[in-house]
């Protein structure tokens, strides 16, 4: 790890200054924010991230769940993820995001990671925490050693000829399906990003994973009014029970009538460079019954463009079980 200097922020303006006066906000960014320091403090040990300043921000007042006077639910950025899967209001109403959370990590780093943070995790890609492997992601330009190398858990759904690293958040895919927006303050204002337009696929420039610009910090996210009648499920399939990533999971929001979907939401990880909401496989669902069949039509509307690697085509099975596994969880008592 290379020598840095550390300050706390008192305020998000104070933050903001700080982060504004790095040249980039993502790969290679000289100020870095700090919270529950679960990804960045590992990077900076593996020379990943570099970072010349290291701002805490956990003096900030970001640290409150409310509910908002319109039914929406108000999440601050340094809610820690098992303060967050616990709430009374998330375990009523988003029960799909309380389920994400508590199947990702351990404990112990539930405990410190947060909402913020977890929307800005990281890829777990072996070449990407590998400093002498050839990374676009980390060094961009460098190649992408995942291609016909080590491929078992790299992505089919979003990937370009120059990144296959899939997005390792469990979170995120449940807020994808529930249509969540982010909050952001930056050095040129505040803004509201869908989640759908958060994350970015690779393309020429996998270095670049979101939106985020120099200075900008995430305050808040806010999830929609809950939808009473919503049956809600995040299945997760992974190589072992405990503190594993996913290999394919599915974030499932649908409401039933006359045993039919009159509405439902589809989002998938392990499987994709960032949460994956499958337009797709909620085309297939809308208006037809909730049965075996169109659930497995639903699947295979999902995987269609799916683009395996040399190592990883049992993905494509397995994503189209894991969705077929969850739509039918969800919908048994609908």
């Amino acid at each position: 790890m290379e020598m840095f200097k550390f300050t706390t922020a008192a305020d998000v303006p104070q933050a903001i200054q700080a982060g504004a006066r790095s040249n980039t906000a993502q790969q290679g960014a000289q100020v870095r924010f700090v919270a529950g320091g679960t990804t960045l403090l590992d990077l900076m040990k593996l020379n990943v991230e570099k970072p010349a300043q290291v701002v805490d921000i956990n003096r900030l007042p970001l640290d409150k769940v409310e509910r908002l006077p319109d039914g929406r639910l108000k999440v601050g950025a340094l809610v820690r993820n098992s303060d967050l899967a616990h709430h009374a209001d998330v375990q009523r109403d988003y029960a799909v995001l309380s389920q994400a959370l508590l199947s990702g990590a351990s404990a112990q780093l539930r405990n410190m990671a947060t909402t913020g943070g977890n929307l800005l995790q990281r890829t777990r890609c072996v070449y990407f925490r590998n400093d002498a492997m050839a990374c676009n992601k980390r060094e961009p330009g460098s190649g992408c050693s995942a291609i016909g190398g080590e491929n078992r858990t790299m992505a089919i759904l979003g990937t370009s000829k120059d990144c296959l690293a899939t997005n390792p958040s469990d979170m995120s895919v449940a807020l994808t399906a529930l249509e969540a927006v982010i909050h952001i303050q930056g050095a040129k204002g505040e803004r509201d990003v869908p989640i759908g337009e958060f994350f970015l696929v690779p393309g020429s420039t996998p270095q670049r994973e979101n939106v985020m610009e120099p200075g900008d910090l995430i305050t808040y996210v806010t999830l929609p009014a809950p939808r009473p009648n919503s049956k809600q499920v995040y299945l997760k399939l992974r190589d072992r029970a405990s503190y594993e990533f996913a290999l394919a999971s599915v974030a499932v929001v649908a409401e039933v009538t006359g045993g039919r979907f009159s509405y439902v939401r589809v989002a998938l990880g392990g499987v994709a460079t960032k949460p994956w909401r499958s337009v797709e496989a909620e085309g297939a669902l809308h208006g037809k019954a909730a049965d075996e069949k169109t659930f497995r039509e639903a699947a295979e509307a999902a995987l269609h463009g799916a683009v395996p690697q040399s190592q990883n085509g049992f993905k494509v099975e397995l994503a189209k079980r894991c969705i077929t596994h969850a739509l039918t969880l969800a919908t048994k008592s609908a």
